[in-house]
């Protein structure tokens, strides 16, 4: 009950970013009315057998928000907290992010309410055919193109794709985008939302005159997003002050030795013990001393209570919906700038989209190839975002919404409405 509230107010706070940039574009109501629900969402049962012969049902979602671009892409994620209300704020998002790094795809989501950490392989493996099985029929390379999420590897994209091939009796990489390189991934993908945080970073402290070998760096969360976005900071020249996981929150004023910490994380697993710096609150690290902030775990850290104390001056959001409204005006007013989560994490979609589009090729590139285009297609879009800050006078965010939105608005109005 307590996830489902949460979920409901991230989709509000999403909601509330969409109306004041529609404000600013004088989108009429019917479009509103359009573009704040979902095309599709389809709930099911997903029932399996354990190892131990009993039974048990989960329940699958997949939420399909919008198809005026292209085909719905976003993540499936597994955990015991999913829910319809979860699933339908974050296909919004990415109806936002692909459209405001100018992607051919409309947005999308998934889940399924299990905990992976009490499955064993062979259980995984049977709910997520199951899950794929019965999607079958509104999944495909021009309908909707899952991905990895929360807590799903590239190993279940690998059984998703292969269930669909074999029900529609054609191998079809295109799928899925997240897979292992051996069946039909892009290279560079496990890396490229970190990447393109770093990108929009670095492009941003060249707006402010910050240079990297004198700027300090703090990072909230230190999964895939973090992890990379970190390493990819150090090989630039930036001190990493800060990093953290769910065992605590790690500060060192000289830097802490990034290599060193992805190795403890590969041995151990999390940063319990890590011995590179002192071992504060990950909410002390959120108003810790540093020029750029990175909340790359969860949603809503960035509050009322504590906005007022963020000593950054660059905001970079890694996570999907760390900043609440009320912390967003905030930041407004003390001149912090704040890159947005759609503009901000969009690295992952768009390697995936070079994977979807090396898959309908057959023909992979090399690792250099993708992140030379990542790096265009994300400078490209945060140029085009801060001419539109500039010319209407407002944040970033709004900027990014309204490009986001006159793109999405502008294809419907070209396709019509078919009635």
């Amino acid at each position: 009950m307590t996830t489902a509230v949460r979920e409901v107010s991230v989709f509000g706070d999403g909601i509330a970013y969409f109306n004041e940039a529609a404000d600013l574009l004088q989108l009429d109501a019917g479009m509103r009315q359009i573009l704040t629900h979902p095309s599709r969402q389809i709930i099911f049962s997903i029932p399996f057998q354990r190892d131990t012969g009993e039974f048990e049902v989960f329940t699958g979602y997949r939420v399909q928000y919008n198809f005026a671009r292209g085909p719905a892409k976003g993540g499936i994620r597994y955990h015991p907290g999913v829910t319809l209300d979860e699933v339908t704020a974050l296909a919004f998002w990415m109806t936002w992010k692909c459209a405001v790094v100018d992607l051919p795809f409309g947005g999308g989501k998934g889940g399924v309410t299990c905990d992976p950490s009490t499955l064993s392989n062979n259980e995984l493996e049977r709910i997520t055919r199951r899950y794929a099985a019965e999607l079958v029929e509104v999944v495909g390379p021009d309908k909707d193109v899952p991905a990895p999420d929360v807590n799903t590897t590239p190993q279940v994209m690998a059984w998703f794709m292969d269930t669909y091939s074999m029900h529609t009796r054609q191998n079809c990489p295109g799928v899925v985008t997240g897979k292992p390189l051996e069946i039909g991934g892009s290279r560079g993908r496990v890396e490229a939302t970190g990447r393109g945080v770093t990108i929009c970073a670095l492009d941003e402290m060249a707006q402010m005159g910050i240079a990297p070998e004198s700027a300090s760096v703090v990072i909230q969360g230190f999964g895939n997003v973090g992890m990379y976005a970190a390493k990819l900071f150090a090989e630039r020249g930036c001190t990493v002050r800060g990093i953290s996981d769910v065992t605590g929150a790690y500060y060192n004023k000289d830097g802490i030795n990034i290599v060193e910490a992805m190795e403890h994380v590969g041995k151990h697993h999390n940063l319990a013990g890590f011995q590179g710096g002192d071992k504060i609150s990950n909410a002390e690290l959120l108003v810790s001393e540093c020029d750029v902030l990175v909340p790359a775990a969860l949603e809503k850290v960035l509050t009322a209570e504590n906005a007022s104390k963020v000593k950054a001056k660059l905001i970079v959001e890694g996570a999907n919906g760390p900043t609440t409204p009320e912390a967003a005006k905030t930041f407004s007013d003390r001149g912090i700038v704040v890159i947005p989560d759609i503009m901000a994490n969009a690295g992952g979609v768009t390697v995936s989209y070079f994977e979807w589009v090396q898959d309908r090729m057959g023909y992979f590139w090399k690792e250099a190839e993708v992140n030379e285009r990542l790096e265009d297609v994300l400078l490209t879009n945060i140029h085009e975002v801060r001419r539109i800050k500039v010319q209407y006078n407002t944040t970033l965010r709004t900027a990014a919404y309204m490009l986001a939105i006159d793109r999405v608005v502008k294809a419907l109005t070209l396709r019509g409405i078919y009635a």
